[in-house]
């Protein structure tokens, strides 16, 4: 069996074809984020904000710190988003019991129902797109957006090879 991955193809690395990946970036993230900015419109927030939900629903009790290092924002960016969303009723703010100069985030039920409600679309919009494309193309896609995060936050995602189930023959 031939190795795919070994069989360096010219085409793709070609400035054409490099300048339509970018294109393409940029029409899937204006897409993929279409439906929630139009929500977080209608309640007078931004992106800025949803990104600050999305990862605080996805890391309960994160610090200020490491959301910051997630995002890559500056401390005083960060606290004007924050503070809104603390005074809005989306955010509870805590101090960590064990080291007291830390602040803990966590959503509040309301900012539970506002994240499910800004990724919902996203969440199908990618299943739709998995589904299409199959296993071993959603793989290739992970690898691919793995290679273009920054080396220090790969190690965030782990890509997984997908394989089949053996199937076992005889007695159960």
């Amino acid at each position: 069996m031939v190795d795919v991955k070994s069989m360096a193809n010219p085409l793709f690395l070609r400035e054409e074809e490099l300048r339509q990946g970018i294109e393409m970036l940029f029409f899937a993230y204006r897409d993929f984020t279409g439906e929630p900015d139009a929500i977080l419109a209608e309640i007078d927030l931004g992106r800025a904000h949803h990104r600050v939900i999305y990862f605080v629903g996805r890391n309960p009790r994160i610090t200020v710190t490491d959301l910051l290092k997630i995002l890559k924002i500056t401390k005083q960016s960060l606290s004007r988003v924050l503070s809104q969303l603390v005074s809005e009723g989306y955010i509870d703010q805590t101090t960590d019991q064990a080291d007291r100069r830390k602040k803990l985030l966590t959503l509040t039920e309301k900012g539970v129902d506002l994240e499910h409600r800004l990724t919902a679309s996203q969440r199908k919009r990618i299943a739709r797109a998995y589904r299409a494309a199959g296993a071993e193309a959603v793989q290739g896609f992970r690898e691919v957006l793995r290679g273009i995060i920054d080396p220090g936050d790969q190690e965030r995602f782990e890509i997984v090879t997908q394989t089949m189930p053996v199937q076992r023959r005889g007695k159960a």
